[in-house]
């Protein structure tokens, strides 16, 4: 590993994208401290304390844990990157109903760069509506804003223009990263904002228990190390098919004849159906912010925000979105057609129809036991944490877990691909 990362730096360009990396996303920490103008700081602190266990509690902390504690500070990135996210997810969602949106995503380079647009005009539209939540949020708990006699309406304007700038300039350094450093910029501003929360979780942790509380941090400690293996394992599960070539003559040339294999990973969907859970059961405790008064929806609100409707739902949503997004990133038929063309067959199976079918029902056989370790995985914290109210578990979940080590495995591998362009080893032999 220390090999690895040494000769890492000896590459000029490799070492010129990790610094600009870590770059990006130390300007994006700076960010996430600055308050937006009228917001008092103080106030703020104390929020997520008293709101803890209101119905948009369990909201608001999923929210803070993706923007790295912005939010309870109301800093210029209290959106995070979720606008960034969940425009993605959905233009991904729609490239399997629309049929423009699919042609597009098949034209290549163009047709990709098309739609990254189509996201950006998506993620201003959701900054804004996240931006105007966010300010009925701040106003539902009393925060009253100081403009220097300035009418409220400027306030508001100010306010909500700051936070969607701040989502925007997130967006553009997320592409950044991508573009010129290392691995997926969305997902390493997650995984920093993450790592930025875990310190302070681990100090209340410790803190508010004394010596049960250190007791309680080291087996919580010892089970999240003891996790990492096991969703290391899951991630990189393959079932891997067999396919065989069929020999044919090229001029004076024999090709094919060799026999290889088609790998389906266990996880093809990875976090996303968790995330995409997470999002759709907490929104109506959005919404609910737009309506204090209302008994009904505050009542539907809490019961999808927590309890074990919350926990029922998600291991169902887990599970659809599980299937629905694998059926989006790998179709049976497109692979089916493409070893046709290429004169590849499964042994034993048909090419054509058969073959898809043959593939679909295994890609079926392996993502249910990856849909269920996922909500496994996501769920079990979140009862733990009912129980015991450690602030740790609600930090550093099992949805923390599984995006932390999804990102570390990602830029590890971009990294070696880049090692072996230049006859190193890259991190593990």
């Amino acid at each position: 590993m220390l090999t690895g990362l040494k000769n890492a730096f000896r590459i000029k360009e490799l070492r010129g994208k990790i610094i600009f990396t870590i770059a990006m996303l130390v300007l994006y920490r700076i960010g996430a401290h600055v308050p937006v103008p009228g917001i008092p700081f103080q106030e703020m602190l104390g929020l997520f304390q008293s709101a803890g266990d209101s119905i948009a509690g369990g909201a608001m902390a999923l929210l803070n844990l993706f923007s790295g504690g912005a939010l309870s500070y109301a800093s210029v990135f209290s959106l995070g990157i979720m606008p960034y996210i969940t425009s993605s997810i959905i233009l991904q969602m729609l490239q399997a109903v629309v049929p423009s949106l699919h042609e597009l995503a098949r034209e290549g380079e163009v047709g990709q760069t098309k739609i990254t647009q189509y996201s950006r005009y998506l993620t201003l539209g959701l900054a804004i509506l996240n931006a105007i939540g966010y300010l009925f949020l701040f106003q539902s708990f009393g925060i009253s804003f100081h403009g220097a006699g300035a009418p409220e309406i400027i306030l508001d304007i100010a306010v909500v223009g700051t936070l969607v700038a701040g989502a925007m300039l997130i967006m553009w350094i997320g592409e950044l990263i991508t573009q010129r450093g290392i691995g997926n910029g969305m997902s390493l501003i997650i995984f920093a904002n993450i790592m930025a929360g875990l310190p302070q979780a681990i100090f209340q942790s410790v803190s508010d228990g004394g010596t049960a509380g250190l007791i309680l941090t080291a087996i919580i400690a010892v089970i999240i190390i003891a996790v990492i293996p096991l969703i290391v394992f899951v991630e990189r599960g393959q079932r891997r098919i067999p396919v065989q070539y069929a020999k044919r003559v090229v001029g004076r040339r024999i090709m094919g004849g060799q026999a290889t294999y088609l790998p389906i990973k266990v996880n093809t969907a990875g976090v996303i159906p968790i995330i995409f859970a997470s999002a759709l059961l907490y929104f109506p405790a959005q919404l609910a912010v737009f309506f204090p008064g209302i008994g009904w929806v505050q009542a539907v609100a809490g019961a999808l925000s927590s309890g074990w409707i919350n926990w029922i739902l998600n291991v169902v949503l887990i599970v659809f979105f599980a299937y629905f997004y694998t059926s989006m990133v790998f179709n049976p038929d497109d692979t089916a057609e493409n070893l046709k063309k290429q004169g590849g067959f499964i042994p034993g199976v048909r090419p054509g129809r058969a073959t898809a079918k043959y593939i679909k029902n295994a890609l079926n056989k392996i993502t249910l036991p990856s849909a269920v370790f996922l909500a496994f995985i996501a769920i079990v914290p979140s009862i733990v944490f009912s129980f015991t109210g450690n602030q740790l578990i609600q930090a550093f979940g099992g949805t923390s877990i599984l995006i932390m080590v999804g990102v570390v495995m990602d830029t590890i591998s971009k990294v070696e691909s880049q090692l072996k362009m230049y006859d190193y080893d890259g991190f593990f032999k």
